[in-house]
C-alpha cells in the first residue's frame, strides 16, 4: 500500500525525518518495503502559459508554441495534440532535469530551435499518460516550481500491511500509529456537509440478507461530473490509483483516507429508484465494470435496484448498467458494512479482487460507515458542486458490540519479560483508541470498532509490546519450575522403532496420505472405512489411506520401474479411518509398515537369495524387541493381499498387524520386483501392550544346560504355538527357546519335523543330569499332550 507522507501529516504534525518515520513504522509492524521521492530528479520545471500555437513549417504533426514562463518568453516545438492558447503547462527549459536523469538543452527540430519542452504527466512520472500536455489549470502561477505546485517534493511510503491489521490500510490508520509513537496529537476533522431539502427524489432501501449486510447506508446528491482538481488527482496517483472523474475519484479518495469502500451509482439507471440487497439466484448473471459477464452462485451478495436487477457485486465491483458517466447528474452513494467471509468467498470464486474486496474481507469499521459517507459528500460538494439530500437512509438494526477484554499487568510483564507499571500499560494502549481503565490484574479494555483483530488478552499484550518497542524489551533467561520440552513417550517409541528398522537394513520413505482407491483394493486394505476427499487435486488420488502399505508398495514399484528392484523400505505415519456415527473427525492411528522386494544382497558373506517371509518376520521381531513387548504370538491366518502362510501378529490376544509374502496379484499390480514381502503394525495398540520386566537380575555364574528336541507334528500346528507351549512348561530356569530347523519329507506324509533348542540355567548351582532329565521330560510331555506330537529320534 502506497501512502504519501504529506497526506499523513494532515492528521498529525510529524516533524521527524523520513528515516525516523521509516524506522518507527517497521518497529510498529507496518513494514516499509520502499521509499519513493517522485520529484527528486525534477529540477528547473516551471509553470508557463501558452501564448500562441502555430503550424511547423516542415512537419505536419509538429507545432510551434510560444510561451511565457514568468521570467520571459520563448518558443518550443511540441507534438501534443491538446496544446492550446491560454493553457498553463509544465515547461522544462534548457538546463532543467527530468526523471531518469534526463537533462534538457536547446536543439533544432526540423530546422526550428526548441528551447526545452512542454511536459506530459508521464514525463513528470505522474502517470502513464503520454497522449497530451499536462494542463495545470488557470490558477497556476507563472514561474512557480512545478514540484511545489504538484506536491512532487513529497515522500511516498510503500507499506506491507499484514492481514490482521485492516485499520492500517488507510492514511488515517497509519497516522494514528505514528501519532501514538511520536506522541503527537491525532486530529481527524468531522465532516461538514451542507444539504438542500430539494436535492434529489426519494429512494428506498431493502436489505433481504442482514446477516451478510449488517449495515447499509444510501445517500443521494446532484452533481456535475468532470475532472478532479489537480491536488486530488496527484494524491490518487501517488497512492497508485488512476484518476477517472471527480465523483469516482472522491469514492477512491475516501477509501484511501478512511478505509471505507464506497460506490456511486447513477441514480437515473436505478429502477424505483431504490436498492435491494439480496443473495444471487443459481445461474444468475451480471456484467461488471470490467466488461466481464459473470455467472453467479447462491452465496454471492448482490446490490440490486428496486426491480431486483443486479447493479453491483456487493463489496467487490460495480456493474456496467449504473456506472457513473459524463452524463450523470444524480448519484446515489453507497456506504456499507459487509460480512467478511462472504466477500472473501465470492471474490475468490469469481476471481475478482479489488481495493474494496481486499478491505471488506479483512474487516472495516462498522461504526464509521456514516462518518465516511459524510466525508465523501463533503468532498463532492467541494469538487463536483454537489447538492446533497438532507438525510441518508441508514439501515443498521443491530449495531456491532465492541469486545471487552480483561488485561493483567502481571500477564503483560510475564509474557514480555518486563517490569511495567499499570500506568505504563494504560498509557501504551490509550493512543491506539483502546478504552482502558482499572489497575493491576483487573484492567478492563474495550477494543475500538476499527480493530477486529483485538479479541483476547494476548492481543493487547502484543499492542503493549509494539508501543514500548521490541528493541526496548531486554533479553531474559527463563527459569522453569518443572521440566520444559523433551519428547513424549510416543515420540520416543516411534524413534526406537525407526532406529530398529534402520539397523535391520531398511530405508525410511515418506509417501502421500492420499492414495488411489484401486491401490487400496489391490493391497487388500479396507475400503469401506476410507475417508474420501470432496475435491481432490488428482482424481486418481482421492482417498486417505487406511493402511500405509498401498503408498509404500507404489513407491517400491516406482523404484522397480527405474531399475532399482531390490528395495527395503519402511514408513511411519498415520492412517485414516472414517469416523463413527455422531463423530466429526476421522480416527487417525499411527502405523509402521515395511516392504522388501527382489533379492537380498549378501555376497561375499553368503550367496544372494530371494526375499522371503522370514525377512519381514525378522523386521517385526526387531520392532517388538525394541519396544520390549511381551506375550507375542504369530498365528497363521489368511490375509488379503498376502500369500497363504501369512502371519497375524497378536499381542496379549489383540491383533496388531500382519507379516508375510505378498500375493502375486499384488506384486503385478504395483510392478514390484518379485518376490516381495511386507508387514504392517498398529503402533498405537503396541504402545498400550505389556512390556518386559526390567527389574535387574544378577546373571548366573553357573554353566547352562542345552537340550535339542525335534517333534513330528501336523502341518496345521504353527511353530509359534509349540514355542508358547515350551515356554509355559519351562520353569524359571528356562533362559531361552527357539526354533532352529524344519524338516519335510515324503516319509513324514502330511506332517513335518520342528527342532527346538532350549537353554536352562540355575541361579545358585550347576544343574545335575537328574535336573536336566526332569526338565527335558516336562517339555516333551507338554508338547506331545497339547499338540498330539511325537518325539523324533
Amino acid at each position: 500500500m502506497r501512502i504519501p507522507l504529506s497526506w499523513v501529516r494532515e492528521f498529525t504534525a510529524l516533524d521527524a525525518p523520513v528515516d525516523a518515520i521509516v524506522a518507527a513504522l517497521n518497529q510498529l509492524g507496518l513494514e516499509v518495503e520502499g521509499v519513493e521521492e517522485p520529484g527528486a530528479e525534477i529540477g528547473g520545471v516551471v509553470v508557463a502559459e501558452v501564448l500562441d500555437v502555430m503550424a511547423h513549417p516542415d512537419a505536419d504533426k509538429l507545432r510551434l508554441v510560444d510561451i511565457d514562463f514568468g521570467l520571459g518568453q520563448t518558443r518550443v516545438v511540441c507534438g501534443a495534440p491538446n496544446v492550446d492558447s491560454g493553457m498553463h503547462v509544465a515547461y522544462a527549459g534548457s538546463g532543467s532535469t527530468l526523471p531518469g536523469g534526463i537533462q534538457l538543452e536547446a536543439r533544432k527540430i526540423r530546422g526550428v530551435v526548441s528551447d526545452g519542452m512542454l511536459c506530459s504527466a508521464a514525463e513528470l512520472a505522474l502517470g502513464d499518460d503520454h497522449g497530451g500536455i499536462l494542463d495545470l489549470g488557470a490558477d497556476a502561477v507563472l514561474g512557480l516550481d512545478v514540484r511545489e505546485l504538484l506536491g512532487l517534493d513529497d515522500v511516498v511510503l510503500d507499506l506491507a500491511i499484514t492481514p490482521n491489521r485492516p485499520d492500517a490500510m488507510c492514511v488515517v490508520g497509519v497516522a494514528r500509529e505514528l501519532a501514538a509513537h511520536f506522541r503527537t496529537p491525532l486530529v481527524v476533522p468531522e465532516p461538514v456537509v451542507p444539504t438542500s431539502p430539494a436535492a434529489v427524489r426519494a429512494i428506498s432501501v431493502v436489505v433481504e440478507a442482514p446477516e451478510r449486510c449488517p449495515r447499509y447506508l444510501a445517500w443521494t446528491a446532484m452533481v456535475a461530473v468532470g475532472p478532479s482538481p489537480g491536488w486530488m488527482q496527484q494524491r490518487l496517483l501517488k497512492a497508485g490509483m488512476r484518476p477517472i472523474s471527480n465523483v469516482v475519484d472522491v469514492t477512491n479518495y475516501v477509501l484511501l483516507e478512511r478505509n471505507q469502500p464506497l460506490h456511486a451509482f447513477d441514480l437515473a439507471h436505478l429502477a424505483g429508484p431504490g436498492i435491494v440487497v439480496r443473495l444471487a439466484e443459481a445461474g444468475e448473471r451480471m456484467t461488471t465494470l470490467d466488461g466481464v459477464e459473470r455467472m453467479l452462485a447462491p452465496d454471492d451478495l448482490l446490490i440490486c435496484d428496486a426491480n431486483r436487477a443486479p447493479q453491483a457485486l456487493a463489496g467487490i465491483m460495480g456493474g456496467r448498467d449504473s456506472e457513473i458517466s459524463a452524463t450523470t447528474t444524480e448519484v446515489m452513494l453507497e456506504a456499507a458494512y459487509f460480512e467478511r467471509m462472504g466477500i472473501a468467498r465470492s471474490s475468490k470464486r469469481l476471481k475478482v479482487r479489488s481495493e474494496s474486496s481486499a478491505r471488506f474481507e479483512r474487516g472495516i469499521d462498522p461504526d464509521a460507515v456514516a462518518t465516511s459517507a459524510a466525508r465523501a459528500m463533503e468532498l463532492l460538494v467541494a469538487v463536483a458542486g454537489a447538492t446533497v439530500a438532507p438525510e441518508a437512509i441508514d439501515d443498521y438494526p443491530s449495531p456491532a458490540a465492541r469486545p471487552t477484554i480483561t488485561l493483567r499487568t502481571s500477564k503483560v510483564n510475564g509474557v514480555l519479560g518486563t517490569a511495567l507499571a499499570d500506568t505504563e500499560v494504560l498509557d501504551a494502549l490509550r493512543p491506539l483508541g483502546i478504552d482502558v481503565k482499572g489497575k493491576g490484574d483487573k484492567i478492563t479494555a474495550v477494543a475500538p470498532s476499527f480493530r477486529p483483530d483485538l479479541e483476547r488478552e494476548i492481543d493487547l499484550v502484543e499492542e503493549v509490546a509494539r508501543r514500548i518497542g521490541f528493541d526496548a524489551i531486554g533479553r531474559t533467561v527463563p527459569r522453569p519450575r518443572a521440566q520444559v520440552g523433551g519428547l513424549t513417550r510416543g515420540q520416543r517409541e516411534r524413534r526406537l522403532v525407526a532406529d530398529a528398522l534402520v539397523g535391520a537394513g531398511f530405508s525410511e520413505a515418506v509417501t502421500l496420505p492420499l492414495v488411489a482407491d484401486a491401490d487400496l483394493e489391490s493391497a487388500g486394505a479396507p475400503r469401506d472405512t476410507a475417508v474420501r476427499a470432496a475435491n481432490p487435486l488428482r482424481a486418481e488420488e482421492s482417498v486417505l489411506r487406511t493402511r500405509i502399505l498401498p503408498g509404500l508398495l507404489r513407491a517400491a514399484g516406482t523404484n522397480a520401474a527405474r531399475g532399482l528392484g531390490d528395495v527395503v523400505l519402511f514408513e511411519l505415519g498415520r492412517v485414516f479411518i472414517a469416523p463413527p456415527s455422531g463423530q466429526l473427525l476421522p480416527i487417525e492411528p499411527t502405523h509402521v509398515a515395511g516392504v522388501l522386494a527382489g533379492q537380498r544382497r549378501r555376497r561375499p558373506v553368503e550367496a544372494d537369495r530371494p526375499v522371503d517371509g522370514y525377512d519381514v518376520l525378522d523386521a517385526v521381531r526387531a520392532v517388538l524387541d525394541a519396544l520390549e513387548i511381551v506375550d507375542v504370538r504369530f498365528v497363521a491366518a489368511p490375509r488379503p493381499g498376502f500369500r497363504p502362510g501369512a502371519l497375524a501378529i497378536e499381542v496379549s490376544g489383540t491383533d496388531v498387524g500382519t507379516a508375510g509374502e505378498l500375493d502375486s496379484t499384488v506384486v503385478d499390480a504395483f510392478g514390484l520386483a518379485a518376490p516381495a514381502a511386507a508387514f504392517e503394525l498398529d503402533l498405537d495398540v503396541l504402545s498400550a501392550a505389556p512390556r518386559r520386566d526390567r527389574a535387574y537380575r544378577a546373571p548366573s555364574s553357573y554353566p547352562p544346560a542345552v537340550i535339542d528336541l525335534a517333534f513330528v507334528l501336523d502341518h496345521a500346528v504353527a511353530a509359534a504355538e509349540v514355542l508358547a507351549t515350551l515356554r509355559a512348561a519351562g520353569t524359571e530356569m528356562l533362559e531361552a527357546v527357539f526354533l532352529f530347523d524344519e524338516f519335510r519329507s515324503e516319509t513324514l506324509g502330511h506332517q513335518r519335523s520342528l527342532a527346538f533348542r532350549l537353554r536352562y540355567r540355575a541361579a545358585d548351582r550347576t544343574l545335575t543330569d537328574r535336573d536336566v532329565a526332569g526338565l527335558r521330560q516336562a517339555a516333551i510331555d507338554a508338547v506331545t499332550t497339547t499338540h498330539k506330537a511325537t518325539l523324533r529320534a
